[in-house]
């Protein structure tokens, strides 16, 4: 096995059986490692630009899928890696479905994760719905001040900005204003973004892929564990910090306190975050 530090050093073996021919189509591991070496690359230089792990690598270079997790990791990986040494990744990653039974159906959580898992606890407080209310509570509390910050005459332009009366409608001094419409969220991310400052808002958003993922508190307390879902999203809030496993992280996007978080490349990620991100901790 090679330590990374030469692509030449790295080139496979030929077979040099007598009577003995490679099929026309190579394998997906060897398709990978020749590609690599053509472009110059070391595994070192693969697992940095990807972060896919140097034993993994290694090991799909060599056809064993094992250290991957299961399928729908082990297709996140090919997809990684052809992306970096600039092969389709749609033609391997048809070969590998032909090769396993077919695309696998989404499946729990892999034996990857079970040091991550803990004994689930009595379930808690509703987070969802405490932080839907502390959302609309600050969205209530804006408009508010934002009526209440005109002069004290009160005139209806200064309050009912982006909400003016149409031509049918009474202009006269005696008609009440109008509260301001509250603006209509964005459905990607503009509900976070008005979290409260104080503390740390995560989304998850499963977008092309299922994605296995541990959500826990700043006392260490889980959240949530298990299958996302392709096209469901789930947001989790701490007053400290939040700490996740993300099992297929190419497959998901990440928003932290209202900001995106740059696309993962399909590997497994753990990362924390803080008030103060949306930095990585």
């Amino acid at each position: 096995m090679s330590n990374g530090n030469s692509p030449e050093d790295e080139r496979p073996i030929e077979d040099v059986s007598e009577g003995v021919s490679e099929e026309a189509r190579p394998s997906i591991g060897r398709a990978l490692q020749q590609a690599r070496i053509a472009a110059g690359l070391t595994v070192d230089d693969i697992t940095t630009a990807t972060r896919v792990r140097i034993a993994i690598v290694h090991a799909i270079e060599a056809d064993d899928f094992t250290p991957c997790g299961g399928d729908v990791y082990a297709r996140g990986h090919i997809r990684t890696l052809a992306k970096a040494v600039r092969l389709d990744p749609a033609e391997l990653l048809a070969q590998f479905d032909a090769e396993h039974g077919g695309r696998p159906a989404p499946t729990p959580a892999a034996p990857l994760f079970e040091a991550e898992r803990i004994r689930p606890e009595r379930r808690g407080p509703n987070w969802t719905a405490a932080m839907v209310a502390a959302i609309v509570a600050v969205i209530a509390f804006v408009g508010f001040t934002f009526v209440k910050g005109g002069d004290g005459g009160g005139s209806e332009a200064s309050v009912a900005e982006g909400s003016q009366p149409s031509a049918g409608e009474s202009a006269s001094p005696s008609a009440k204003p109008k509260k301001p419409t509250d603006p209509k969220p964005d459905p990607t991310d503009s509900a976070i973004a008005a979290a409260p400052r104080d503390k740390v808002t995560v989304k998850i958003s499963a977008t092309d892929d299922p994605s296995w993922i541990s959500v826990k508190d700043h006392n260490g307390r889980l959240l949530f564990e298990g299958l996302l879902k392709q096209g469901d999203s789930k947001t989790f809030q701490d007053d400290e910090k939040v700490d996740l496993v993300l099992g297929n992280a190419g497959a998901v996007q990440l928003y932290v306190n209202g900001k995106k978080i740059d696309d993962f490349e399909g590997s497994v990620q753990r990362l924390t975050y803080t008030k103060g991100d949306p930095q990585a901790g």
